[in-house]
């Protein structure tokens, strides 16, 4: 019984929903490893003849491109799944263009803040900025970009009515909470190493 209403509101057969899920859990396993192999190793720096900042920018240029990848498998998983009646109701499609304006002001504005390379793992590279930015949209979340980013996820699946979508999105949230667990100690630790050399 409970398989059967599954089915109905999740379409296992079809490939693309597996396909969307490989590429969500890819893209932050991807530029967490190349990131630190370059801060162990600075293979991409190396290969730029040791110009750490096109370096970074080459980073910057493949998790945005995979990102526009991941975004599209996202979107043609949801349009092979089935819809789910409630949330074709007026205040779901309301939520979802709410819910796609935030995390795009989110995403955006912490994009802005921080800056080409402080946004694509400068960091790993030794590009560090003067100090940790502590402006809107960091004033009211420690992770705006990671809370964005899944609200549009969420605000797709909303749109589209499909329940696979929401499955999805809380796929993205637990990725982003994994990545996060390696990310953000390692910032916190090389802010403050900069900070403990400057008072020595």
């Amino acid at each position: 019984m409970v398989a059967t209403e599954l089915s109905s509101l999740v379409d296992l057969s079809k490939p693309s929903l597996y396909v969307a899920v490989a590429s969500i859990a890819f893209n932050p396993l991807f530029w967490n490893i190349t990131a630190q192999n370059e801060y162990h190793n600075r293979t991409i720096t190396k290969l730029f003849g040791g110009n750490r900042l096109y370096g970074c920018y080459s980073l910057a240029v493949a998790i945005f491109a995979l990102g526009l990848i991941r975004d599209t498998l996202y979107t043609r998983a949801l349009q092979e799944q089935p819809k789910m009646n409630l949330l074709m109701l007026p205040i779901f499609q309301s939520l979802a263009a709410f819910m796609f304006a935030v995390g795009q002001i989110l995403v955006l504005s912490s994009t802005y803040a921080l800056g080409i390379t402080g946004t694509y793992l400068g960091d790993y590279f030794g590009i560090l900025m003067k100090e940790r930015v502590e402006s809107f949209p960091f004033t009211i979340l420690r992770d705006p970009m990671y809370v964005g980013s899944t609200m549009c996820f969420f605000a797709g699946a909303f749109w589209y009515a499909r329940p696979a979508g929401i499955l999805l999105s809380i796929l993205v949230w637990t990725v982003y909470m994994i990545a996060l667990r390696f990310e953000g100690p390692f910032t916190d630790r090389i802010y403050s190493q900069r900070e403990t050399t400057k008072s020595k």
